[in-house]
């Protein structure tokens, strides 16, 4: 089911998945994931220090566990739906944390 928006209730458990995806996988390298909520859309950045680089964006499809994946490419500066020929590809499973960790594999 599409939405327009994402509910508050929802957007307070993406930042609780991305508070301790950062306590449990990424304190010790001094990197971060950060998201910003727009209309049906969380944009997921992460910071090593230098500055936020943008690394995907989810779109709400009405479930918690089952989020629209889009990969941050560069080469366009955009996010494309459509790719999943990437380092990490094989960790996208519709959650939060498949997203991080795709991130991850991603751009390391």
């Amino acid at each position: 089911m599409f939405t327009d928006t994402i509910p508050d209730d929802v957007k307070d458990d993406v930042l609780e998945v991305v508070e301790r995806f950062n306590a449990e996988e990424l304190s010790a390298s001094g990197k971060a994931y950060h998201v910003r909520f727009e209309d049906s859309h969380v944009y997921v950045d992460r910071d090593d220090g230098i500055g936020p680089e943008p690394i995907c964006r989810l779109t709400y499809n009405g479930d918690l566990y089952d989020w629209a994946f889009a990969i941050y490419k560069y080469s366009a500066d955009d996010y494309d739906p459509e790719e999943d020929l990437f380092p990490g590809a094989d960790k996208v499973n519709g959650t939060i944390e498949g997203a991080l960790r795709a991130g991850l594999k991603a751009y390391g």
